[in-house]
Protein backbone atom coordinates (compact mmCIF):
# COMPACT_ATOMS: atom_id res chain seq x y z
CA UNK A 1 0.00 0.00 0.00
CA UNK A 2 1.02 3.71 -0.45
CA UNK A 3 2.55 5.60 2.02
CA UNK A 4 1.02 8.76 0.32
CA UNK A 5 -1.73 10.48 0.46
CA UNK A 6 -1.93 11.02 -3.14
CA UNK A 7 -0.24 10.07 -6.36
CA UNK A 8 0.22 13.49 -7.83
CA UNK A 9 -0.62 16.71 -6.05
CA UNK A 10 -1.03 19.89 -8.28
CA UNK A 11 -0.45 23.58 -7.10
CA UNK A 12 -1.98 25.60 -9.67
CA UNK A 13 -5.57 25.49 -11.39
CA UNK A 14 -4.34 26.88 -14.46
CA UNK A 15 -4.24 25.77 -18.38
CA UNK A 16 -1.17 23.13 -17.98
CA UNK A 17 -2.04 22.39 -14.40
CA UNK A 18 -5.52 21.50 -15.14
CA UNK A 19 -4.42 19.72 -18.20
CA UNK A 20 -1.89 17.38 -16.09
CA UNK A 21 -4.12 16.59 -13.20
CA UNK A 22 -6.60 15.40 -15.87
CA UNK A 23 -4.50 13.01 -18.04
CA UNK A 24 -2.43 11.74 -15.01
CA UNK A 25 -6.26 10.97 -13.74
CA UNK A 26 -6.80 9.41 -16.49
CA UNK A 27 -3.94 6.68 -16.31
CA UNK A 28 -5.56 5.83 -12.79
CA UNK A 29 -3.47 7.99 -10.64
CA UNK A 30 -4.90 9.63 -7.62
CA UNK A 31 -4.89 13.36 -7.81
CA UNK A 32 -5.74 16.53 -6.08
CA UNK A 33 -5.33 20.02 -7.72
CA UNK A 34 -5.32 22.84 -5.32
CA UNK A 35 -6.13 26.52 -6.40
CA UNK A 36 -5.96 29.59 -4.21
CA UNK A 37 -8.10 32.11 -6.64
CA UNK A 38 -9.98 31.05 -9.61
CA UNK A 39 -9.92 27.33 -12.20
CA UNK A 40 -8.95 28.76 -15.08
CA UNK A 41 -5.81 30.38 -14.70
CA UNK A 42 -4.65 33.08 -16.29
CA UNK A 43 -5.84 32.98 -19.28
CA UNK A 44 -9.32 32.05 -18.84
CA UNK A 45 -9.82 34.35 -15.64
CA UNK A 46 -7.34 37.23 -16.49
CA UNK A 47 -6.09 36.63 -19.67
CA UNK A 48 -6.23 35.22 -23.03
CA UNK A 49 -10.20 34.56 -23.23
CA UNK A 50 -11.43 37.80 -21.21
CA UNK A 51 -8.85 39.71 -23.93
CA UNK A 52 -10.52 38.00 -26.88
CA UNK A 53 -13.90 39.09 -25.75
CA UNK A 54 -12.52 42.55 -25.62
CA UNK A 55 -9.99 42.75 -28.79
CA UNK A 56 -13.69 41.51 -31.18
CA UNK A 57 -15.76 44.28 -29.08
CA UNK A 58 -13.27 46.76 -29.95
CA UNK A 59 -13.50 45.68 -33.55
CA UNK A 60 -17.31 46.08 -34.16
CA UNK A 61 -16.98 50.34 -34.80
CA UNK A 62 -14.94 49.25 -38.09
CA UNK A 63 -17.81 47.12 -38.78
CA UNK A 64 -19.96 49.11 -38.43
CA UNK A 65 -17.86 52.11 -40.75
CA UNK A 66 -16.96 49.66 -43.38
CA UNK A 67 -20.65 48.69 -43.46
CA UNK A 68 -21.99 51.70 -45.58
CA UNK A 69 -19.61 50.84 -48.50
CA UNK A 70 -21.61 47.85 -48.59
CA UNK A 71 -24.83 49.19 -49.28
CA UNK A 72 -26.28 49.36 -45.45
CA UNK A 73 -27.09 52.30 -43.34
CA UNK A 74 -26.62 52.38 -39.48
CA UNK A 75 -28.06 54.29 -37.31
CA UNK A 76 -27.54 55.55 -34.04
CA UNK A 77 -24.34 54.44 -32.43
CA UNK A 78 -23.18 53.73 -28.92
CA UNK A 79 -21.21 51.69 -26.57
CA UNK A 80 -21.62 50.89 -23.08
CA UNK A 81 -18.73 49.86 -21.33
CA UNK A 82 -20.65 47.91 -18.31
CA UNK A 83 -22.37 45.73 -20.50
CA UNK A 84 -19.40 44.56 -22.38
CA UNK A 85 -17.41 43.95 -18.91
CA UNK A 86 -20.73 42.07 -17.65
CA UNK A 87 -20.96 39.36 -20.75
CA UNK A 88 -17.42 39.30 -20.27
CA UNK A 89 -17.42 38.50 -17.04
CA UNK A 90 -20.78 35.85 -17.63
CA UNK A 91 -18.91 33.95 -19.99
CA UNK A 92 -15.54 33.46 -17.44
CA UNK A 93 -18.01 32.36 -14.77
CA UNK A 94 -19.68 29.73 -17.45
CA UNK A 95 -15.67 28.58 -18.52
CA UNK A 96 -14.97 28.28 -14.68
CA UNK A 97 -17.64 26.14 -14.13
CA UNK A 98 -16.78 23.90 -17.00
CA UNK A 99 -13.23 23.85 -16.27
CA UNK A 100 -14.24 22.34 -12.57
CA UNK A 101 -16.58 19.92 -14.09
CA UNK A 102 -13.69 18.30 -16.47
CA UNK A 103 -11.85 18.12 -13.36
CA UNK A 104 -14.24 16.41 -11.41
CA UNK A 105 -15.48 13.81 -14.35
CA UNK A 106 -11.81 12.94 -14.67
CA UNK A 107 -11.95 12.41 -10.72
CA UNK A 108 -9.79 15.09 -9.70
CA UNK A 109 -10.02 16.54 -6.07
CA UNK A 110 -10.39 19.66 -6.17
CA UNK A 111 -9.11 22.23 -2.88
CA UNK A 112 -9.58 26.13 -2.82
CA UNK A 113 -6.85 27.29 -0.76
CA UNK A 114 -3.30 28.37 -2.04
CA UNK A 115 -0.59 25.38 -1.06
CA UNK A 116 2.77 25.42 -0.60
CA UNK A 117 5.79 22.87 -0.33
CA UNK A 118 7.11 21.65 2.82
CA UNK A 119 9.18 19.25 1.46
CA UNK A 120 9.84 16.89 -1.65
CA UNK A 121 6.85 15.04 -1.20
CA UNK A 122 4.63 17.36 1.55
CA UNK A 123 2.30 20.23 0.40
CA UNK A 124 0.29 22.29 3.41
CA UNK A 125 -2.84 23.91 2.70
CA UNK A 126 -2.48 26.98 3.74
CA UNK A 127 -6.47 27.77 4.12
CA UNK A 128 -6.81 24.61 7.26
CA UNK A 129 -3.25 23.83 7.88
CA UNK A 130 -3.52 20.55 6.62
CA UNK A 131 -0.32 18.73 4.71
CA UNK A 132 -0.85 16.29 1.80
CA UNK A 133 1.69 13.97 1.03
CA UNK A 134 1.95 12.96 -2.81
CA UNK A 135 4.15 11.00 -4.97
CA UNK A 136 5.01 13.51 -7.22
CA UNK A 137 4.27 17.40 -6.95
CA UNK A 138 3.41 19.52 -10.06
CA UNK A 139 4.21 23.50 -9.79
CA UNK A 140 1.53 25.12 -12.27
CA UNK A 141 1.23 28.41 -10.27
CA UNK A 142 2.28 30.92 -13.64
CA UNK A 143 3.22 34.33 -13.51
CA UNK A 144 1.86 37.69 -12.28
CA UNK A 145 2.50 41.22 -14.02
CA UNK A 146 5.07 43.66 -12.52
CA UNK A 147 4.75 47.23 -12.28
CA UNK A 148 8.43 48.13 -12.90
CA UNK A 149 10.33 49.19 -13.03
CA UNK A 150 9.74 50.98 -9.61
CA UNK A 151 8.99 54.55 -9.92
CA UNK A 152 7.46 57.66 -7.43
CA UNK A 153 3.88 57.38 -7.96
CA UNK A 154 4.15 54.14 -9.84
CA UNK A 155 1.00 52.66 -7.25
CA UNK A 156 -1.45 54.49 -9.67
CA UNK A 157 -0.83 52.35 -12.45
CA UNK A 158 -2.67 49.23 -12.58
CA UNK A 159 -1.61 45.94 -14.78
CA UNK A 160 -3.14 43.74 -16.79
CA UNK A 161 -4.72 41.61 -13.98
CA UNK A 162 -6.97 44.81 -12.92
CA UNK A 163 -7.66 46.08 -15.99
CA UNK A 164 -10.50 43.33 -16.77
CA UNK A 165 -12.69 44.62 -13.85
CA UNK A 166 -12.44 48.37 -14.60
CA UNK A 167 -16.38 49.89 -13.54
CA UNK A 168 -15.93 52.34 -16.27
CA UNK A 169 -13.85 53.14 -19.57
CA UNK A 170 -11.14 55.71 -19.32
CA UNK A 171 -11.29 58.64 -21.51
CA UNK A 172 -7.70 59.20 -21.70
CA UNK A 173 -5.48 55.76 -21.59
CA UNK A 174 -1.55 55.41 -21.43
CA UNK A 175 -0.26 51.90 -21.91
CA UNK A 176 3.76 51.78 -20.73
CA UNK A 177 5.06 48.80 -22.69
CA UNK A 178 5.71 47.52 -26.39
CA UNK A 179 4.97 43.34 -25.81
CA UNK A 180 1.83 41.63 -26.59
CA UNK A 181 -0.08 42.92 -23.69
CA UNK A 182 0.79 46.55 -24.49
CA UNK A 183 -0.02 46.31 -28.17
CA UNK A 184 -3.36 44.09 -27.62
CA UNK A 185 -4.70 46.58 -25.01
CA UNK A 186 -4.19 49.89 -26.90
CA UNK A 187 -5.62 48.47 -29.52
CA UNK A 188 -8.42 47.42 -27.36
CA UNK A 189 -8.88 50.89 -25.99
CA UNK A 190 -8.02 52.70 -28.69
CA UNK A 191 -10.76 50.59 -30.83
CA UNK A 192 -13.52 51.62 -28.28
CA UNK A 193 -12.95 54.96 -28.48
CA UNK A 194 -10.49 55.89 -25.34
CA UNK A 195 -7.44 58.10 -26.68
CA UNK A 196 -4.76 56.20 -26.29
CA UNK A 197 -0.87 56.69 -26.35
CA UNK A 198 1.77 53.89 -25.90
CA UNK A 199 5.09 54.61 -24.06
CA UNK A 200 7.85 52.06 -25.58
CA UNK A 201 11.40 52.46 -24.49
CA UNK A 202 12.80 50.50 -26.97
CA UNK A 203 12.56 51.98 -31.09
CA UNK A 204 10.01 49.91 -32.40
CA UNK A 205 7.12 47.42 -30.76
CA UNK A 206 7.55 43.56 -30.30
CA UNK A 207 11.26 43.21 -29.32
CA UNK A 208 11.58 39.68 -31.40
CA UNK A 209 9.50 39.73 -34.22
CA UNK A 210 10.24 39.94 -37.81
CA UNK A 211 11.64 43.80 -38.47
CA UNK A 212 8.72 44.61 -41.11
CA UNK A 213 6.01 43.48 -39.22
CA UNK A 214 6.73 45.58 -36.35
CA UNK A 215 7.36 48.45 -38.71
CA UNK A 216 3.81 48.28 -39.89
CA UNK A 217 2.32 47.59 -36.98
CA UNK A 218 3.71 50.94 -35.79
CA UNK A 219 2.41 52.35 -39.22
CA UNK A 220 -1.26 50.92 -39.00
CA UNK A 221 -1.61 52.08 -35.19
CA UNK A 222 -0.77 55.70 -36.17
CA UNK A 223 -3.00 55.61 -38.52
CA UNK A 224 -5.89 54.06 -36.37
CA UNK A 225 -5.09 57.49 -33.99
CA UNK A 226 -2.75 55.74 -31.24
CA UNK A 227 -0.39 57.77 -30.31
CA UNK A 228 3.14 56.14 -30.05
CA UNK A 229 5.92 57.59 -27.49
CA UNK A 230 8.70 55.62 -28.09
CA UNK A 231 12.87 55.80 -26.63
CA UNK A 232 11.25 57.21 -23.34
CA UNK A 233 10.30 56.05 -19.99
CA UNK A 234 7.92 56.60 -17.39
CA UNK A 235 9.88 58.65 -14.25
CA UNK A 236 6.96 59.21 -12.14
CA UNK A 237 3.13 59.65 -11.64
CA UNK A 238 1.17 62.05 -9.73
CA UNK A 239 -2.30 62.65 -8.79
CA UNK A 240 -3.37 65.93 -10.50
CA UNK A 241 -7.01 67.28 -9.75
CA UNK A 242 -8.57 63.55 -9.98
CA UNK A 243 -6.53 63.10 -13.44
CA UNK A 244 -2.56 60.76 -12.68
CA UNK A 245 -0.28 63.20 -14.13
CA UNK A 246 2.83 61.54 -15.93
CA UNK A 247 6.29 62.85 -16.19
CA UNK A 248 8.37 61.32 -18.98
CA UNK A 249 12.25 60.96 -19.37
CA UNK A 250 12.56 63.81 -21.57
CA UNK A 251 10.62 66.23 -19.02
CA UNK A 252 7.36 66.33 -20.68
CA UNK A 253 3.95 65.53 -18.87
CA UNK A 254 0.63 64.45 -20.14
CA UNK A 255 -2.62 64.07 -17.86
CA UNK A 256 -4.35 60.24 -18.36
CA UNK A 257 -7.60 58.76 -16.32
CA UNK A 258 -5.73 55.50 -16.39
CA UNK A 259 -2.14 54.33 -17.01
CA UNK A 260 -2.05 50.39 -17.82
CA UNK A 261 1.93 48.66 -17.05
CA UNK A 262 2.58 46.18 -19.34
CA UNK A 263 6.26 45.70 -18.92
CA UNK A 264 6.50 42.09 -18.01
CA UNK A 265 5.59 39.51 -16.06
CA UNK A 266 7.25 37.46 -12.81
CA UNK A 267 7.04 33.83 -12.12
CA UNK A 268 4.87 33.25 -8.45
CA UNK A 269 7.64 31.33 -6.79
CA UNK A 270 7.46 33.78 -4.19
CA UNK A 271 6.95 31.84 -0.67
CA UNK A 272 5.97 28.30 -2.51
CA UNK A 273 8.93 26.61 0.06
CA UNK A 274 11.02 25.42 -3.03
CA UNK A 275 14.47 26.23 -1.94
CA UNK A 276 13.82 24.13 1.04
CA UNK A 277 12.53 21.04 -0.86
CA UNK A 278 15.90 21.30 -3.57
CA UNK A 279 14.23 23.00 -6.18
CA UNK A 280 16.21 25.93 -8.12
CA UNK A 281 15.47 29.07 -9.28
CA UNK A 282 16.78 31.02 -11.97
CA UNK A 283 17.60 34.72 -11.55
CA UNK A 284 14.34 35.95 -12.47
CA UNK A 285 12.44 33.21 -9.89
CA UNK A 286 11.60 31.27 -12.32
CA UNK A 287 11.71 27.04 -11.76
CA UNK A 288 14.67 25.18 -13.40
CA UNK A 289 13.83 22.08 -15.23
CA UNK A 290 14.69 19.86 -17.94
CA UNK A 291 13.38 18.28 -20.87
CA UNK A 292 10.85 16.45 -19.55
CA UNK A 293 9.83 18.99 -16.70
CA UNK A 294 11.69 17.70 -13.43
CA UNK A 295 13.03 19.79 -11.01
CA UNK A 296 16.35 19.42 -9.49
CA UNK A 297 14.11 17.34 -6.76
CA UNK A 298 13.23 14.19 -8.69
CA UNK A 299 9.87 13.68 -7.22
CA UNK A 300 9.01 17.49 -8.00
CA UNK A 301 7.66 19.32 -11.42
CA UNK A 302 7.20 22.47 -13.12
CA UNK A 303 5.18 23.19 -16.70
CA UNK A 304 3.54 26.67 -17.82
CA UNK A 305 5.03 30.22 -17.20
CA UNK A 306 6.59 29.62 -13.82
CA UNK A 307 9.13 28.27 -16.24
CA UNK A 308 10.08 31.22 -18.21
CA UNK A 309 10.50 28.42 -20.86
CA UNK A 310 7.58 29.88 -24.01
CA UNK A 311 5.08 31.82 -22.05
CA UNK A 312 1.90 30.80 -24.25
CA UNK A 313 -1.05 28.80 -22.93
CA UNK A 314 -1.13 26.12 -25.59
CA UNK A 315 2.56 25.63 -24.49
CA UNK A 316 1.63 25.19 -20.93
CA UNK A 317 -1.26 22.77 -21.45
CA UNK A 318 1.26 20.54 -24.13
CA UNK A 319 3.62 20.88 -21.11
CA UNK A 320 1.10 19.53 -18.59
CA UNK A 321 -0.04 16.44 -21.23
CA UNK A 322 3.72 15.50 -21.44
CA UNK A 323 4.60 15.48 -18.19
CA UNK A 324 1.33 13.43 -17.15
CA UNK A 325 2.12 11.14 -20.33
CA UNK A 326 5.56 10.73 -18.93
CA UNK A 327 5.02 10.07 -15.32
CA UNK A 328 2.00 8.12 -15.50
CA UNK A 329 1.28 7.14 -19.33
CA UNK A 330 5.14 5.62 -19.40
CA UNK A 331 5.38 7.33 -22.83
CA UNK A 332 8.42 9.23 -22.19
CA UNK A 333 7.45 12.68 -23.77
CA UNK A 334 9.35 16.04 -24.46
CA UNK A 335 8.24 18.97 -25.22
CA UNK A 336 10.31 21.33 -28.67
CA UNK A 337 9.78 24.63 -27.80
CA UNK A 338 11.80 25.54 -31.33
CA UNK A 339 8.85 25.85 -33.18
CA UNK A 340 5.72 27.82 -31.72
CA UNK A 341 2.75 29.33 -33.93
CA UNK A 342 1.48 32.58 -32.70
CA UNK A 343 -1.07 35.56 -32.33
CA UNK A 344 -0.94 38.96 -31.60
CA UNK A 345 -4.35 40.09 -31.33
CA UNK A 346 -3.61 43.60 -31.95
CA UNK A 347 -5.39 45.62 -34.68
CA UNK A 348 -4.07 44.64 -37.52
CA UNK A 349 -3.33 41.12 -36.08
CA UNK A 350 -0.65 39.51 -36.44
CA UNK A 351 0.30 35.77 -36.68
CA UNK A 352 3.78 33.99 -36.94
CA UNK A 353 5.88 31.34 -36.94
CA UNK A 354 9.35 30.06 -37.41
CA UNK A 355 12.17 32.64 -37.63
CA UNK A 356 12.26 35.99 -38.40
CA UNK A 357 14.41 37.43 -41.70
CA UNK A 358 16.90 39.16 -39.29
CA UNK A 359 17.40 35.56 -37.74
CA UNK A 360 17.85 33.77 -40.89
CA UNK A 361 20.05 36.20 -42.33
CA UNK A 362 22.55 35.81 -39.19
CA UNK A 363 22.95 32.23 -39.66
CA UNK A 364 25.07 32.74 -42.86
CA UNK A 365 23.42 30.57 -45.77
CA UNK A 366 21.98 31.74 -48.61
CA UNK A 367 18.19 32.88 -47.87
CA UNK A 368 15.53 33.84 -50.16
CA UNK A 369 12.60 36.32 -49.14
CA UNK A 370 9.01 36.58 -51.06
CA UNK A 371 6.62 39.05 -49.43
CA UNK A 372 3.56 40.60 -50.43
CA UNK A 373 1.35 43.67 -49.83
CA UNK A 374 -2.22 44.17 -50.46
CA UNK A 375 -5.73 45.99 -49.88
CA UNK A 376 -7.93 42.92 -48.12
CA UNK A 377 -11.09 42.56 -49.89
CA UNK A 378 -13.19 44.31 -47.42
CA UNK A 379 -11.34 47.59 -47.63
CA UNK A 380 -12.13 48.11 -52.08
CA UNK A 381 -15.52 48.90 -51.40
CA UNK A 382 -15.19 50.38 -47.27
CA UNK A 383 -12.60 52.59 -48.41
CA UNK A 384 -10.73 52.38 -45.63
CA UNK A 385 -6.72 52.57 -45.62
CA UNK A 386 -5.77 48.90 -44.75
CA UNK A 387 -3.11 46.71 -46.04
CA UNK A 388 -2.10 43.04 -45.55
CA UNK A 389 1.33 42.46 -45.26
CA UNK A 390 2.67 38.79 -45.68
CA UNK A 391 6.67 37.36 -45.74
CA UNK A 392 8.08 33.90 -46.31
CA UNK A 393 11.62 33.28 -44.93
CA UNK A 394 13.02 30.07 -46.92
CA UNK A 395 16.45 28.46 -46.77
CA UNK A 396 18.10 29.11 -50.08
CA UNK A 397 19.99 25.60 -50.02
CA UNK A 398 17.11 23.67 -49.05
CA UNK A 399 14.22 25.36 -50.15
CA UNK A 400 12.47 24.93 -46.60
CA UNK A 401 9.75 27.38 -44.92
CA UNK A 402 11.89 28.50 -42.15
CA UNK A 403 9.97 31.46 -41.63
CA UNK A 404 6.14 32.86 -41.95
CA UNK A 405 4.95 36.01 -41.28
CA UNK A 406 1.28 37.96 -41.68
CA UNK A 407 0.07 40.58 -40.73
CA UNK A 408 -3.99 41.78 -41.03
CA UNK A 409 -7.41 40.58 -40.55
CA UNK A 410 -7.25 36.79 -39.25
CA UNK A 411 -3.60 36.57 -39.41
CA UNK A 412 -4.15 34.49 -35.74
CA UNK A 413 -6.62 32.16 -38.06
CA UNK A 414 -3.90 31.53 -40.89
CA UNK A 415 -1.19 31.04 -38.40
CA UNK A 416 -2.20 28.07 -36.56
CA UNK A 417 -2.74 26.22 -40.37
CA UNK A 418 0.91 27.31 -41.63
CA UNK A 419 1.90 26.11 -38.43
CA UNK A 420 1.32 22.46 -39.12
CA UNK A 421 3.18 22.87 -42.01
CA UNK A 422 6.39 24.07 -40.93
CA UNK A 423 5.94 21.36 -38.19
CA UNK A 424 5.81 19.51 -40.99
CA UNK A 425 8.89 20.95 -42.69
CA UNK A 426 7.39 22.21 -45.59
CA UNK A 427 9.66 23.65 -48.66
CA UNK A 428 8.90 26.78 -50.84
CA UNK A 429 7.55 23.81 -54.07
CA UNK A 430 5.05 22.80 -51.24
CA UNK A 431 3.59 25.79 -50.60
CA UNK A 432 4.04 26.53 -55.07
CA UNK A 433 2.28 23.14 -55.43
CA UNK A 434 -0.93 23.48 -53.04
CA UNK A 435 -3.88 25.15 -54.60
CA UNK A 436 -5.00 28.66 -54.04
CA UNK A 437 -8.47 29.08 -52.34
CA UNK A 438 -9.92 32.24 -53.96
CA UNK A 439 -10.75 34.63 -53.32
CA UNK A 440 -9.31 35.05 -49.84
CA UNK A 441 -6.30 36.73 -48.31
CA UNK A 442 -4.62 33.34 -47.24
CA UNK A 443 -4.44 32.51 -51.07
CA UNK A 444 -1.38 34.87 -51.18
CA UNK A 445 0.72 32.55 -49.50
CA UNK A 446 0.58 29.93 -52.05
CA UNK A 447 0.97 32.14 -55.19
CA UNK A 448 3.90 34.18 -53.78
CA UNK A 449 6.44 33.38 -57.03
CA UNK A 450 8.76 35.94 -57.24
CA UNK A 451 11.62 36.36 -54.80
CA UNK A 452 11.35 39.94 -52.55
CA UNK A 453 14.94 39.27 -51.81
CA UNK A 454 18.09 37.55 -51.89
CA UNK A 455 20.68 36.98 -49.27
CA UNK A 456 24.17 35.37 -50.37
CA UNK A 457 26.47 34.05 -47.59
CA UNK A 458 28.87 36.54 -46.65
CA UNK A 459 32.57 35.83 -48.45
CA UNK A 460 35.15 33.43 -46.05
Amino acid sequence: MSSFDVDLFVIGGGSGGVRAARIAAGYGARVTIAEEFRVGGTCVIRGCVPKKLMVLASRFGDDFADSAGFGWTVGERSFDWASLIAAKDAEITRLEKIYRANLEKAGVTIIDSRAVVEDAHTVRLLATGETVRAGRILVAVGAHPSLEPVIPGGELGITSNEVFDLATQPERVLVVGGGYIGVEFAGIFAGLGSRTSLLHRGEKLLRGFDEDIRDRLAEAFRARGVELLFSRTLERLDKRDGEIEGTFSDGKTARYDLILVATGRRPNTNGLGLEKAGVALDRSGAIVVDAFSRTAAPSIFAVGDVTDRANLTPVAIREGQAFAETEFGGKPTAVDHDLIATAVFSTPEIGTVGITEEEARARGGRVVVFQTSFRPMRATLSGREERVFMKLVVDGATDKVLGLHVLGPDAGEMIQLAGVALTMGATKADFDRTMAVHPTAAEELVTMREPYAVYEPAAA
